[in-house]
């Protein structure tokens, strides 16, 4: 176990100094770097904006008809429990069969949904980073920039780009 917080130690130690020296050889060579925050992008971005409203159109029924199914589900339950004293045997199971029959094509509906919302939400995302990235590019190319980082603990607002690419992308 020692062994083990030693060597996450030295890789912590490790990746301060390579940040070190890449700060280092940057404004020792003028290395021009530039940061972007594409959780806000993500969030704030016209393009990303609209992938959502796609989104919430394409599923807004689906979603609505999930939400009266469970509602329905709920009134039988409720229904069932009411009635359980004064209904006979053979009732009384037909009705727990409906319902877990009802329940299941609920889960089995409700898993499809998920697992469409989730793939059309993955192609939109797609849609949009790839959009982003030839933002990025271009303005790499057209400011000069030697690298541009999208995920780090921290950074300095003077080579944060975030403002500048959501306002190419709102173009």
């Amino acid at each position: 176990m020692d062994s083990l917080l030693k060597c996450l130690d030295i890789r912590k130690v490790a990746v301060v100094l390579v940040c070190v020296g890449v700060s280092a050889l940057a404004y020792a060579d003028g290395i021009k770097i530039g940061f972007v925050r594409t959780d806000r992008i993500m969030r704030e971005a016209r393009p990303a904006k609209a992938a959502t409203s796609r989104l919430d159109s394409e599923f807004t029924r689906r979603e609505m008809e999930m939400r009266d199914t469970q509602s329905r589900i709920k009134s039988m339950t409720a229904a069932l429990e009411k009635d359980m004293p004064v209904l006979a045997e053979s009732e009384r199971i037909k009705r727990q069969r409906e319902l877990a029959d009802y329940g299941q094509e609920f889960q089995s509906k409700s898993r499809r949904f998920r697992e469409d919302y989730m793939q059309r939400s993955n192609e939109e995302r797609s849609k949009v980073y790839e959009r982003v990235d030839k933002v990025i590019q271009k303005i790499a190319a057209a400011e000069k920039f030697d690298l541009i980082l999208q995920d780090a603990v921290y950074v300095s607002p003077s080579i944060d780009i975030t403002e500048k690419v959501l306002k190419a992308l709102d173009k």
